[in-house]
């Protein structure tokens, strides 16, 4: 038998069943509640050493709490590799028509039917299509939250832009909302951060600029910005957290030197400046007008 802080080895780094691992001998019920074990939910347990996270959950929903279920939702996107939900939020799972209720706490749980073709099994675990995780993600979050999801999906390569956009504008396939949300999304940002920026422009009237654009001069590529209006020379870079990484100062300097010597104005938001979406766009205006 395992002592009070070990395992036994077909356990360890595992979820599992209380009443199978009790029924096998494995463990007693005073170890299951003991500091070698965590529950997940009722009677279902893993190695207290794995840590807490929303993919352990949604795995042990759809493996052992509810099996036959598919998980769906955010629950879904993090599946697929996206973290969308954490640790904190409800695992969703979809159940046919019909199927027993029952309340879970930390899991919500939709009774609807779903096409065979929406179903894939991931790592032995069914999980909707991510085509469909992206659609009902869409539809779960705020609009603008909605377009950085769609954002992150394409950007990770997990779904095609232009299929989650081809699904919804099937009639009655999705809301108005969720169609605005796709059309919105371009899938070209390279941090949630630049979505919400360049949805800043869009809705403060700025003319569209072009992401990720690749600036040139004198036959030579200087640089690639976040946004550019190249008619005009004006780029806007997100400076996130990774700019202050050792040496990435002095290389940011000397990219801001190339694009500057190119006859070209770099306008700097930061996560702060998002607060304060009224100056962001006001310092942009002045430098489109300039």
């Amino acid at each position: 038998m395992p002592t009070a802080t070990r395992l036994p080895d077909p356990l360890r780094n595992r979820v599992f069943r209380g009443t199978d691992v009790v029924r096998r001998g494995l463990l007693t019920p005073a170890q299951l509640r003991g500091p070698c074990c965590r529950r997940v939910y009722r009677d279902v347990y893993v190695d207290a050493r794995v840590p807490d996270t929303h993919r352990l959950r949604a795995r042990a929903a759809a493996r052992l709490l509810l099996p036959g279920a598919v998980v769906s939702g955010l629950s879904a996107a993090v599946l697929w590799g996206v973290d969308l939900a954490d640790e904190r939020d409800d695992v969703e799972v979809v159940l046919p028509p019909g199927s027993h209720p029952r309340r879970i706490p930390g899991v919500r749980v939709r009774r609807m039917p779903l096409d065979p073709a929406d179903v894939r099994l991931l790592d032995r675990v069914r999980v909707v299509s991510p085509v469909a995780a992206t659609v009902r993600a869409a539809a779960l979050l705020e609009p603008d939250d909605a377009v950085v999801a769609i954002d992150r999906l394409v950007t990770a390569g997990v779904v095609d832009l232009a299929a989650v956009r081809s699904r919804v504008a099937a009639p009655g396939a999705a809301s108005a909302r969720v169609r605005r949300a796709c059309r919105r999304a371009d899938g070209l940002a390279e941090s949630p951060q630049e979505t919400r920026l360049r949805l800043l422009m869009a809705d403060g009237g700025l003319p569209v600029p072009v992401a990720q654009y690749r600036v040139r001069h004198e036959g030579r590529e200087v640089a690639r910005v976040d946004f550019a209006w190249p008619d005009l020379r004006v780029a806007v870079e997100y400076d996130g957290a990774w700019h202050a990484e050792p040496g990435q100062f002095a290389r940011d300097r000397r990219r801001l030197n190339r694009l500057q010597a190119a006859g070209w104005t770099v306008v700097f938001v930061t996560a702060a400046d998002l607060h304060r979406p009224a100056e962001v766009l006001a310092t942009l205006r002045a430098a489109v007008r300039r």
